[in-house]
């Protein structure tokens, strides 16, 4: 068992917890449950703890909760024995409950700092359950058996929203050596994907970009009318039609979006499930988008990308590699962390990226995928 270490105040034991740095897993693992609880960009970002953690058990079988529907994005993974979804409905959860029971887990580990997470650990009855201590969070750490002290801090920061997970999976003596997220896209997504194609009539012999302009807070997104000039431009410059993609709420704004617009470009909002979109996005020579999950999931498929940050921190959040650009604002204030300034809902840092810096970034990937068109 590993060994307790001294914490803020004193602290070495809770009662029926061992609260170490490093831990180690003694006991048969045969089923294990990874609770990732966030929104679909850190269900993404989850990938490579789910994977490692498969890797280094390829015995047990691997569950994976997330809130629903973002589990739908994880359904073609080998390596995956089932996702399971919550619902904030008293029933629904009660059932879910029941399921988890029923598995007879020996591990359960929970990536986030919420209560949700941890009842949800606590109550599946699992033999071991594991997280990352969190001080002052009394009554949420009390649900774990095994808790792993978060590390010093590395001299150089490291970049990634990879590293909460795997700080945790590493405190559990599991090996994380890859820290960029890899999606499956399936033959039948891949099939659904060219039949959407095939149903709007788009004619792109040369291929698309695709385009999420839409985040769920309006404070990370930037203008209207740039997005058009932006599009305009690659049309102009390379012969590449822009599909715009997003939920079904979101489709009455890529409608006026492109409206009255005279470049190719389609709406595509609502057109796919959540499931289908890695094959979508595996398709397009370029994703270009605010911070929301569309970049992580382009990135995940190999498709390069280029993301507009603001208020969010790009070091956090952008995907790596060399093949995924961002676009920053150059005001000292950002990256402010704020739902827009003063509480306004308006980013003003966004608003003041003109269109060109974007289309250079752009540029940069394209010129090196393809010659401009003639």
């Amino acid at each position: 068992m590993a060994k307790s270490i001294d914490l803020p105040g004193g602290t070495r034991r809770f009662r029926n917890m061992i609260v170490a740095q490093q831990h180690k897993i003694e006991i048969p693992l045969k089923k294990i449950l990874v609770i990732q609880l966030g929104d679909i960009g850190d269900v993404v970002w989850g990938i490579p703890a789910y994977r490692s953690v498969k890797a280094a058990f390829p015995q047990a079988e691997l569950f994976v909760l997330t809130r629903e529907p973002y589990g739908d994005i994880l359904l073609d993974e080998p390596y995956i024995a089932g996702v399971f979804q919550t619902k904030k409905i008293f029933p629904a959860a009660l059932r879910l409950l029941r399921e988890l029971r029923r598995l007879r887990l020996d591990l359960a580990i929970d990536l986030r700092s919420d209560d949700r997470g941890a009842f949800t650990s606590f109550f599946s009855r699992a033999k071991m359950r594991a997280a990352l201590f969190y001080p002052g969070l009394f009554r949420r750490n009390h649900l774990f058996t095994h808790l792993v002290v978060d590390p010093p801090p590395e001299k150089e920061r490291v970049f990634g929203a990879a590293g909460q997970s795997l700080k945790i999976i590493r405190g559990l003596g599991i090996k994380a050596e890859n820290t960029v997220p890899q999606i499956t896209v399936s033959p039948e997504a891949q099939r659904r994907v060219g039949e959407i194609i095939s149903g709007e009539k788009i004619q792109a012999g040369n291929g698309w970009v695709s385009i999420n302009p839409f985040s769920r807070w309006t404070y990370k997104e930037w203008g209207e009318e740039k997005w058009r000039q932006l599009l305009a431009f690659i049309w102009r410059q390379y012969g590449l039609p822009a599909l715009i993609i997003g939920s079904e709420t979101e489709r009455e704004r890529a409608v006026k979006l492109l409206r009255n617009f005279a470049s190719p470009a389609y709406n595509l909002a609502g057109k796919t499930l959540l499931r289908e979109m890695p094959a979508l996005l595996k398709s397009s020579r370029l994703h270009i988008g605010v911070d929301s999950a569309a970049p992580h999931i382009a990135a995940a498929v190999g498709t390069p990308t280029v993301t507009i940050y603001g208020p969010s921190d790009w070091r956090d959040w952008a995907p790596p590699g060399v093949k995924n650009k961002v676009v920053l604002p150059e005001m000292s204030c950002s990256p402010c962390y704020q739902k827009g300034c003063a509480g306004s809902g308006r980013s003003l840092c966004l608003e003041n990226i003109a269109a060109e810096e974007v289309q250079r970034a752009a540029a940069q990937v394209l010129d090196g995928i393809l010659s401009p068109a003639t």
